[in-house]
Parts: C-alpha cells; structure tokens; sequence
C-alpha cells in the first residue's frame, strides 16, 4: 500500500475476474477446445484404456489378494515352503564351504612350492651356482607340469624386425 493507491490490492486468494472476465474466459476455453478438442478426447481415452489395463492386471495377479488368506488356510504349505528354503541355503553353504576349503588348500599348495624354490634357490647360492639361472629351469619344470595338464602352448609368430639389415 502505497500513497498513491485508492484502495486495498486485492489478495492471492481474491478473484480478479471482473464483469467481462467470464466472457474472456470463456472464449478462451472454447477456443482452445475448438482447436485441441479432439486430441483433449484422445488423450483422455488413452489415459482411461491404460487405467483399465493396469488394474486388470494386478487383480490377475496370483499372489496380490490371496496371500494373506493361504497363509491362514494351510499353515502345512509356508512351513514345507520354509523348510525347502533352509534346506536350499544349506546345501548352498555346504557347496560355500567346500569351494573355501578347496581354495585354502590350492593356496597351501602355492606356498609350498614357493617355500621349495626359495630352499633350492638358497641351496644353490650356498654351493656358489648361480640362483637365477636354478630359478629358471625350477620355473620351466613347474609350467611344463603345468602345461602338460591345461591347453597346448602357442608358439609365437615369426615377427620381422623393425630396422632394415643394411
């Protein structure tokens, strides 16, 4: 409110329609009703047909209304259900399980052959040989083990060399 101001603005919740607002409004509306009328009313179908459908199918579905009631009509049913469930995470735990102890004992193993070549090295560094090259044919022996059981080794391409001989 200001001085100049001949009286109260009217207020957020006030209408401000006066005696030729109704017939703006209403003009406006009939035009755009004139001009998307029909898309308005196809929409609208749409809209209604996809309310229809959804709610079909959730009165389809088997488990949205009788689930309360089964478990109140055979309690025999959720306790074989719950029983296969802890009979099934069992199982699967002992295959856990199983697949660890398979894992510690591959680990063992790798620690063992590690502690043999650091004796083997050790020993023949103490003979005054040389460790590398003992290193070497320990490492060569261990993957023709290795290969032997898996897949056959690839050979390596003839590769060309990058400077000319000349």
């Amino acid at each position: 409110m200001g001085p100049g101001d001949g009286g109260p603005a009217p207020g957020p919740g006030e209408a401000t329609l006066g005696p030729g607002g109704f017939e703006v409004l209403q003009h406006t509306v009939g035009s755009l009703l004139a001009s998307y009328g029909w898309y308005i009313l196809l929409a609208a179908v749409a809209v209604y047909l996809l309310v229809q459908k959804v709610s079909q199918r959730l009165a389809a579905r088997p488990g949205a209304h009788s689930g309360a009631a089964d478990a109140a009509v055979e309690p025999e049913a959720v306790v074989r259900r719950q029983e296969a469930v802890a009979a099934a995470r069992l199982r699967m735990q002992e295959e856990l399980n199983a697949q660890a102890e398979k894992y510690k004992e591959k680990q063992r193993q790798l620690e063992e052959e590690k502690r043999r070549q650091k004796i083997a090295m050790w020993e023949s560094m103490q003979e005054g040989k040389s460790y590398k090259g003992n290193l070497k044919v320990n490492q060569q022996e261990a993957e023709s083990g290795a290969s032997t059981s898996s897949a056959v080794p690839r050979s390596k391409p003839n590769k060309k060399p990058l400077r000319g001989g000349g």
